[in-house]
């Protein structure tokens, strides 16, 4: 059976603030770092797009993208038009469904996530709890490729592919 996940990448537009090439502008988007202790100490490929699973027998893409956003990052999304950008197969067979919105003027919170429990530490009858994320930041493209999980980097390219062709 797939597994079906959604998700909003959050992108800006800034231009430099220097004077230099006033025409270019640097895209930014909102991604999150995984929360938990297997992640605590990961920067390299240990962030993500704000998704969530879904079942599309029950739920739209878009229903579960928002509904994710506001579980995962204790807000809701921002009231700005968002569009498919695609669905992206992982190796694993999980497909994740991505929307992209312009988020210019939205903050990225810094508490309130969600959170999660697991036995921690393994094997130990004990149960914790984590946060699903425990940071958030508006970041560059380069750095976003690098932060990024591994099957989100394609939704990355998708969308700057996206806004190259709009000019943008």
């Amino acid at each position: 059976m797939t597994v079906h996940s959604a998700g909003l990448l959050l992108y800006r537009l800034r231009r430099p603030s220097d004077g230099t090439d006033a025409g270019a502008s640097a895209v930014e988007v909102l991604i999150a770092h995984m929360g938990g202790p297997f992640w605590s100490a990961k920067e390299a490929a240990a962030w993500s797009i704000p998704k969530g699973e879904f079942d599309p027998d029950a739920e739209g893409a878009w229903d579960a993208a928002a509904r994710e956003f506001r579980e995962e990052l204790g807000v809701d999304p921002p009231d700005a038009p968002a569009a498919e950008l695609g669905t992206f197969p992982y190796s694993s067979g999980k497909r994740v469904t991505v929307f992209v919105a312009d988020g210019d003027g939205f903050a990225a919170p810094s508490d309130g996530f969600g959170e999660f429990e697991m036995e921690w530490p393994p094997r130990s009858g004990r149960t914790q709890r984590f946060p699903e994320v425990d940071r958030v930041e508006w970041v560059g493209a380069d750095v976003a490729r690098e932060r990024l999980v591994k099957g989100q980097r394609p939704a990355l390219d998708a969308l700057l592919d996206r806004l190259a062709d709009a000019g943008a």
